[in-house]
């Protein structure tokens, strides 16, 4: 008998725009790994019995796991570790071996590394007044990356301060003073941001934008806006209207997909056991996937 092929795939609900195909089957052919890598479109409901599919089949070797499951999933692997355990979200779910017979559901969050690499990567070493905006659970990592960054303080621009509770605790309990407000009248807030990340969908952030525009160019006579890095999660469409109101009053913006190529080269080490898909070869055939131009640092 020949062992059963190694397979991976994205799980999510809508799943049809994921590039995640595009980048995880790049960086398997670059490395030489044969692994099938696909997507499943599911909604929370449906997780029970797909985990219980993929359990009973053989070469499973792990999962990419995008909205709205990242904190559904939690309860349908055996554990989770590292920031997946402190954020109470996963988007990785890595299959061991184990002395049962049956593998052991692991899970991990690499969006944390996605977000931060893709500012190291922008030349950011450090984040002195970061905004988020947003509180899901893009926005938990969101959270914990610009703690990783260095800041001591989080301004959150949130569409529902009511519902903030679970990212406002995480920024607290990794020692960030807190200040919380509506996205509302919050352009010169994020207008004076070093490091901002919008976590919202597609096109939530428009009207925040539309405020953006309306603030005084960075070469304006006393000029609002503070030039920093934006990194915006929501990335198609692109550019998106907070992306343009951004560069065009002398901000530096991130495309969406930077953090998604730099959490799955994370994701592709833990499915391989590769060090190497961190290498700047595997990272440039991601990036030529998807058409986001190879790095320079």
């Amino acid at each position: 008998m020949t062992a059963a092929r190694r397979q991976a795939a994205v799980l999510g609900h809508p799943i049809g725009h994921s590039r995640s195909p595009a980048l995880h089957r790049a960086a398997y052919a670059a490395l030489g790994e044969d692994i099938d890598y696909g997507s499943f479109d599911l909604i929370p409901e449906q997780l029970g019995d797909f985990v219980r599919r993929v359990r009973g089949e053989p070469g499973w070797c792990g999962l990419s796991v995008t909205m709205p499951l990242k904190s559904a999933l939690v309860e349908h692997v055996d554990r989770v570790v590292g920031h997946a355990a402190r954020l109470g979200a996963l988007n990785t779910v890595v299959f061991e071996s184990s002395s049962s017979g049956g593998p052991t559901l692991v899970g991990h969050n690499t969006d944390i590394a996605g977000i931060v690499e893709a500012f190291r990567h922008a030349g950011v070493e450090r984040a002195v007044s970061p905004v988020v905006v947003g509180a899901g659970n893009t926005a938990l990592a969101a959270v914990a990356a610009v703690a990783e960054l260095g800041a001591t303080s989080l301004r959150f621009l949130v569409r529902d301060p009511a519902r903030a509770g679970e990212a406002v605790g995480l920024a607290e309990r990794l020692g960030l003073a807190v200040a919380l407000e509506g996205i509302a009248g919050g352009a010169a807030a994020l207008a004076a941001a070093d490091v901002a990340v919008s976590t919202l969908p597609p096109r939530a952030a428009d009207g925040l934008a539309d405020e953006l525009a309306s603030l005084p160019r960075s070469d304006d006579d006393g000029g609002a806006f503070g030039g920093g890095v934006l990194l915006d999660v929501a990335y198609d469409p692109w550019p998106s209207k907070a992306a343009v109101a951004w560069e065009e009053r002398g901000g530096r913006v991130l495309h969406g997909l930077e953090m998604l190529v730099y959490q799955a080269v994370e994701q592709i080490v833990l499915f391989t056991g590769r060090d190497d898909a961190r290498s700047r070869e595997v990272i440039d055939v991601m990036c030529d996937s998807v058409g986001l131009p190879r790095r320079t640092r």
